[in-house]
């Protein structure tokens, strides 16, 4: 079984994968497109990458103000969630991701990495951060 992560953004999506047996995340890449609604190619990639991976699930970051809100790029990944959803026939699963892209720069800082650098990766360690809270919690419940 295995699980893909994605960060859904304006202008990027950030990809992650679980491990076979849903222990760890792993980055993938950043899908990066010219405009937001432009989305065909970028689920032509999805669909390569669960296809080539043999994914059975996907975790889509959903993200909620502090208060627990959802404001307009909530209902954006929600619409993406299911588009995703009618386009592969997988469960998708919205996964609160707040402060993810925040603790992704937080590591990528404390690593040395260079602010023009981060700004390639922030995306696909942030979905590494959402899909890795998604296995935590399974593995919490136990269900893995």
């Amino acid at each position: 079984m295995r699980i893909i992560g994605l960060d859904y953004g304006t202008k990027t999506v950030g990809v992650a994968l679980s491990d076979a047996l849903g222990i760890t995340a792993q980055g993938v890449e950043t899908i990066t497109r010219k405009e937001e609604n432009k989305l065909r190619k970028t689920l032509a990639r999805i669909e390569q990458i669960i296809s080539e991976n043999d994914v059975d699930k996907i975790v889509v970051g959903l993200p909620k103000n502090m208060n627990n809100t959802e404001g307009e790029r909530a209902q954006a990944c929600r619409d993406f969630a299911q588009r995703l959803e009618d386009r592969t026939g997988l469960e998708v699963i919205l996964w609160d991701e707040r402060l993810s892209t925040v603790s992704a720069n937080q590591v990528l800082m404390e690593s040395g990495v260079r602010r023009e650098n981060r700004k390639a990766v922030i995306d696909k360690i942030a979905a590494v951060f959402i899909l890795q809270g998604y296995l935590d919690y399974l593995a919490n419940a136990g269900n893995v």
